[in-house]
């Protein structure tokens, strides 16, 4: 009985020991290499703002930050992988506006927005709206003048179903008022812009890497663009305000994500350390070339972002009725 007494006393004794011991283990974050998931192939944009970011994050906070790509299924193989590692910070991911597309079209192994919080908005970019010069409408308003006078005449390509380019132009076909297109998916944009310059379909939304080469040559035109976000070296081009569409807005990004639950002081420092690295010449540099703009703000933001693109595109999806299996 004396021994079980001496036990009983000693732990509140303990208790505050314990607790500290928990938040120094908290504090040192990361005391160990911590795993950075690409959901793509190497050499992709995802690869391109990922491995930056991985070397600056390491210098910053003082452990290695390892890359590891991870394709395939549209990025829900490698979020998948994300989704079952603890949220202690050790397992991060490096993704794109796909995640939310393909979550939006098909069936996942994870919930996204209960499974995943957004730590940092890495960059966001705008599509620019091009069409085959012989087409009619010479901006997003005459578009939409088009189409609503010609409905499901007018064809737009995009890199496949259930693509940002697919549902980026059925959110703009419902915000100008319910307009009827008709989808022609491609393997890609390469031959989705190929098939727009000989004719064959009139308008793709698309980036503007994919579609800086076809610009400058000519043999495509730029309607616009589907974001107030209107890249500083990007070609001349309404935004969706000045066509009349206030309410419209498409964009890409990068993020930085993590298993929902992860420790509010890691996610802090995770995003402090992150919008830092953004200043850095590389990968600002980078950033420049996609049409992209650096993200800020902080993780709750951040989270939001998510939560609400994830929402959008979903809501997209459903109302158009697009399921890839």
């Amino acid at each position: 009985m004396t021994i079980q007494r001496r036990a009983v006393l000693a732990l509140p004794l303990a208790t505050p020991f314990l607790a500290r011991g928990a938040a120094a283990q908290s504090a040192a974050y990361p005391s160990r290499t911590v795993r950075v998931v690409v959901p793509f192939p190497p050499g992709g944009s995802n690869d391109a703002v990922a491995r930056p970011l991985a070397e600056l994050l390491q210098r910053k906070l003082g452990q290695t930050f390892v890359i590891d790509n991870k394709p395939g299924a549209g990025s829900t193989i490698g979020s998948a992988e994300v989704s079952r590692a603890p949220a202690d910070g050790y397992t991060l991911m490096v993704t794109s506006s796909t995640f939310s597309t393909s979550a939006a079209v098909q069936r996942t192994p994870y919930d996204a927005p209960r499974d995943f919080e957004g730590v940092a908005v890495l960059a966001t970019a705008p599509l620019v709206v091009i069409a085959n010069p012989a087409f009619p409408a010479n901006n997003l308003a005459e578009l939409a003048a088009h189409v609503r006078a010609n409905p499901e005449k007018v064809d737009y390509g995009s890199s496949g179903p259930g693509s940002i380019n697919h549902l980026a132009a059925e959110l703009f076909a419902r915000e100008a008022g319910g307009l009827k297109m008709t989808h022609v998916p491609y393997r890609g944009m390469g031959p989705a812009t190929t098939d727009l310059a000989a004719g064959t379909i009139q308008v793709i939304f698309t980036t503007m890497p994919s579609a800086a080469g076809i610009i400058q040559s000519g043999r495509v035109k730029v309607l616009g663009w589907t974001s107030e976000q209107r890249p500083a070296n990007g070609p001349p081009g309404p935004t969706p305000r000045e066509s009349g569409f206030p309410g419209y807005e498409a964009s890409i990004w990068w993020g930085l994500l993590a298993r929902r639950g992860l420790p509010a002081e890691v996610r802090d420092q995770l995003n402090a350390a992150a919008n830092e690295a953004l200043a850095d010449p590389r990968l600002a540099n980078y950033l420049t070339t996609e049409g992209a703009r650096p993200g800020s703000g902080n993780a709750a933001e951040a989270d939001r972002f998510l939560v609400a693109d994830l929402a959008r595109w979903r809501s997209v999806a459903t109302a158009a009725n697009i399921r890839v299996e």
